[in-house]
């Protein structure tokens, strides 16, 4: 299908506006996973044309995001990942674990950025940060696109390494599914429960059979927490 690549346009108005020099482009992966961290990237590009596809990883081809996230790490001026932990997720919510992982990322970067354009409709990051939020930002800002690739090829490669064929977890098939719900990772749901690195607070230990429901958490209620486990909370993806 086709689609307008992503150009500089959000960053050269922050520059005008702001006098915003440093413009972070910061995107994240993993927020509907029942298992496995939330992952933030921050990238700075400069004004410089990207490479050749760079689009919403999401439009992406698996094959073809593995190919172009190192080449995005070598173009890109600088890029920071951050990271909350399913543990984080269920004591702090979605939201302040989102940014969490995404301070952790831009703390990573070697120079504060001056302004961030942040994929969705929603400033989960607030202040101090200088945040202009774009709806689809991943597939119409060249920042937003390189740090959703990026993020997303990083983190599909700790939940594959996570269900490595000869690991603990197998049966959940991580490498397949990277934590999302999917046949095999509900039967293997059913059968072992969840692991260590499963979201306890959210609404998908219901369906689980009784044995495994003492584990689930209880942080706020009951449709606070559907809402999140489904990524129902007005975020755009």
């Amino acid at each position: 299908m086709p689609y307008e690549p992503p150009t500089h346009t959000v960053e050269r108005s922050l520059r005008a506006t702001s006098g915003a020099r440093t413009v972070a482009g910061v995107d994240e992966v993993g927020r509907g996973a029942w298992a496995g961290p939330v992952t933030v990237c921050a990238a700075v590009t400069g004004l410089r044309r990207p490479p050749e596809g760079l689009t919403d990883s999401k439009l992406i081809s698996p094959k073809r995001r593995a190919e172009l996230a190192p080449t995005l790490e070598k173009w890109v001026t600088a890029y920071g990942l951050g990271h909350a932990s399913p543990l984080e997720i269920d004591d702090l919510g979605m939201t302040a674990a989102l940014r969490l992982a995404a301070v952790r990322a831009l703390d990573a970067l070697p120079v504060r950025p001056d302004a961030v354009i942040l994929d969705g409709k929603h400033d989960y990051l607030g202040a101090p940060w200088n945040v202009r939020t774009v709806i689809k930002g991943d597939q119409s800002c060249i920042a937003v696109a390189a740090a959703s690739v990026i993020a997303k090829v990083h983190r599909d490669t700790m939940m594959a390494e996570l269900g490595a064929d000869t690991g603990q977890y197998a049966d959940f098939a991580f490498g397949a599914n990277a934590g999302y719900p999917s046949p095999v990772h509900r039967a293997a749901l059913e059968e072992q429960g969840p692991t260590p690195h499963h979201r306890l607070s959210w609404a998908y230990l219901d369906a689980l059979p009784p044995k495994w429901q003492h584990l689930k958490k209880v942080r706020f209620s009951a449709e606070a927490a559907a809402l999140e486990s489904g990524g129902q909370l007005g975020f755009d993806f």
